[in-house]
């Protein structure tokens, strides 16, 4: 049987490069650079920046638990680790395209698997107005921030700003308010895929705000265009037993 050409990439925490010192001596790989299948240890944070490292090429990334959450990883076990990516299965995921301008006209785009969120820079709130395939929908939102959230990351600080849980396949975005003041029960939308949301910052001089996405931070924005990107698509591995699509799911049923 022929196995794919896998590589193993870890956190730098003792327990995650513990796991991958014990892997490299039982299986065979490659470097990432040549690898079919990556896998991932640690948590969500890592799995995270392993997706954006293979942005653009063609390899699946199959995780496993060697961090906290672990919410995107599969359990972690040393042994049968080919039986495993052989049974996995695939699910397919775009990342959302923040192009950001700044007060001072600089133009910064920035990828996000998780969500784009406006953040305020300072004590003071911050006024946006919000556009969807360029239409008005809201004038001034006086909140923290505002965010637009994947399915594969509604369940990460989407949900802790009580953003909906978006199951895969809904063919769905969550535009989510960061403690909203104005309007007070504004508790967000949701939107087709394929929507255009613009977020002009009102009063950026004296009410600055941040853009991000996932961890790429551009300070000072004065408008920023959210859009799912549809030229990449990323793929994770799931055990069967533990896939994505169930843990989804369940999240909408914890206490």
């Amino acid at each position: 049987m022929t196995h794919p050409k896998v590589a193993f990439f870890a956190a730098r925490s003792g327990e995650a490069q513990a796991a991958l010192a014990r892997l490299k001596d039982r299986y065979p790989h490659v470097t990432p650079a040549r690898a079919e299948i990556i896998v991932a240890l640690g948590g969500d944070g890592l799995m995270l920046q392993t997706l954006h490292r293979v942005m653009g090429r063609d390899a699946a990334i199959y995780g496993m638990n060697r961090g906290t959450v672990g919410f995107l990883m599969n359990e972690w076990r040393e042994t049968g680790l080919m039986e495993r990516l052989a049974a996995a299965q695939r699910v397919a995921l775009s990342p959302l395209l923040m192009v950001a301008r700044t007060v001072g006209g600089k133009i910064v785009q920035a990828r996000a698997i998780n969500e784009v969120s406006l953040l305020r820079e300072t004590r003071q709130t911050a006024k946006i107005s919000i556009r969807i395939d360029g239409r008005e929908r809201m004038d001034e939102l006086v909140c923290d921030g505002v965010m637009v959230a994947t399915p594969a990351g509604s369940t990460a600080y989407n949900l802790s700003a009580h953003g909906p849980i978006l199951p895969l396949g809904t063919g769905l975005l969550a535009l989510t308010p960061i403690s909203p003041f104005r309007p007070r029960r504004w508790r967000g939308a949701l939107l087709p895929r394929a929507a255009t949301v613009t977020f002009d910052v009102l009063e950026p001089a004296k009410r600055p705000v941040s853009a991000v996405a996932d961890y790429t931070e551009v300070r000072d924005v004065a408008s920023v265009t959210v859009t799912e990107d549809s030229t990449h698509t990323l793929t994770l591995l799931f055990d069967p037993e533990h896939n994505l699509e169930e843990r989804i799911l369940k999240e909408q049923f914890l206490p």
